[in-house]
C-alpha cells in the first residue's frame, strides 16, 4: 500500500484528488493539510511515501514548505502540483528537492501514473515544461558525463521528451518494445542517470536534442 497526503489550500482541488487516488487500491490517502505550515508536524507524527502539493499557497507556499521539509531531513517523495505551466517554477521545485512537478489538469490515468513513478524513484515533468525552458535554466541540470549518443538513441530521447512510454515509442518507430527498452537503457548509462526526465533535461542542456 502506498501512502499518500495532500496540501492544497483549496478544499475542493484537495477533495478531487483523493477521490481519483482513492479509485486505486494500492493508494491510501493519510491525511489532508490546507496549508504547507504544518507539514513538517505532520510528517513527524504520520509518515507517508508520496505527497502532493500545491505550489501557491497562503502563508508558506509548495517551494517553501518543501524547501522545510528536505532540511529537516524526510525523505518522502513529493510531486509538486500547480495550475500555472511555468518553467521556472518547475525549476525552483526541483531545486528544493521535488521528485515530480505536476500540473492540476491531470487525469486519473496520468495522476495515477505519476505517484507510482515517483514512489520508484523516478523524476516526473509535464513534456510542455521541458520544452519551455531556457539555456540558464537547463544549464542548472547540465553536467559533463555524458557520451556520445547513437542515432537511434538520439530518436527515442526525443520521444522520451515527448512524453512518449515505450510501448508508444516502439509502436512509433516500429521497433519491439523489449529493444526500445534496451535502447533506453543504454541512453540513460551514457547520460549517467537512472531517470528518463533528468535525462532528457541533460540532453536539453547539452542541445543533444
Amino acid at each position: 500500500m502506498i501512502r499518500l497526503a495532500i496540501v492544497d489550500d483549496q478544499a475542493l482541488i484537495r477533495e478531487g484528488i483523493a477521490n481519483l487516488l482513492s479509485l486505486a487500491d494500492e493508494f491510501t490517502v493519510c491525511w489532508q493539510l490546507d496549508s504547507g505550515i504544518k507539514v513538517c508536524e505532520q510528517l513527524s507524527s504520520d509518515p507517508i511515501d508520496v505527497l502532493l502539493m500545491d505550489i501557491r499557497m497562503p502563508g508558506v507556499n509548495g517551494i517553501e514548505a518543501l524547501t522545510q521539509l528536505r532540511k529537516q531531513h524526510f525523505d518522502c517523495k513529493v510531486i509538486i502540483l500547480t495550475t500555472f505551466d511555468d518553467p521556472q517554477l518547475f525549476v525552483d521545485a526541483m531545486q528544493a528537492g521535488a521528485n515530480g512537478f505536476l500540473l492540476k489538469d491531470v487525469d486519473t490515468e496520468k495522476l495515477h501514473h505519476a505517484v507510482h513513478r515517483v514512489y520508484n524513484g523516478q523524476t516526473l515533468a509535464e513534456p510542455v515544461l521541458l520544452n519551455q525552458l531556457n539555456a540558464a535554466q537547463l544549464s542548472t541540470f547540465g553536467d559533463n558525463e555524458i557520451e556520445p549518443l547513437s542515432e537511434r538513441e538520439t530518436d527515442i530521447l526525443k520521444l522520451i521528451a515527448a512524453g512518449l512510454s515505450n510501448k508508444e515509442i516502439a509502436q512509433a518507430i516500429f521497433l519491439a518494445e523489449g529493444t526500445v527498452k534496451n535502447h533506453v537503457s543504454s541512453l540513460l548509462a551514457k547520460l549517467n542517470t537512472r531517470d528518463r526526465t533528468r535525462a532528457v533535461l541533460k540532453a536539453l542542456s547539452a542541445k543533444i536534442i
